[in-house]
């Protein structure tokens, strides 16, 4: 209890904002490296040099990084965004078994008429039902 009575509200909220700083910087830093290891436009010294600066000067390093390379850590997030989200779309149709587009569809199917598979009328109801 002696503890409670001599931490006042204030030490409180300056405590948090310690935590929540430091938190936003643990972010950053991660980000940061992150980003620079799926960096494609970086050799592999140029990274090596980064990291190192990242790591003996911590705040500065992260702070020069976001400056200076800002904007290209945008271009990567939504890069990866993208190949993230055309292999959720690639894996969905997988699972879904639509894996052809309609062109693909009409393919076949016009090659099952042609070997004798289905006859013209099945043909024309599949492909009716590929176009709708």
């Amino acid at each position: 209890m002696v503890l409670a009575a001599d931490w006042g509200v204030g030490e409180v909220l300056w405590t948090f904002l310690y935590f929540t700083l430091i938190f936003i910087w643990i972010w950053l830093a991660i980000s940061v490296f992150m980003d620079i290891f799926r960096s494609h436009d970086m050799n592999g010294w140029v990274k090596a040099l980064w990291v190192l600066f990242i790591i003996v000067l911590p705040y500065l390093g992260v702070l020069i990084y976001l400056i200076a390379r800002g904007g290209k850590m945008q271009q990567h997030a939504v890069e990866a965004a993208k190949q993230q989200d055309a292999a959720m779309q690639e894996y969905i149709r997988q699972a879904a078994g639509t894996t052809s587009s309609p062109a693909d569809e009409l393919h076949r199917l016009a090659d099952l008429r042609d070997r004798g598979v289905i006859d013209e009328a099945e043909f024309q109801r599949l492909k009716a039902k590929v176009i709708a």
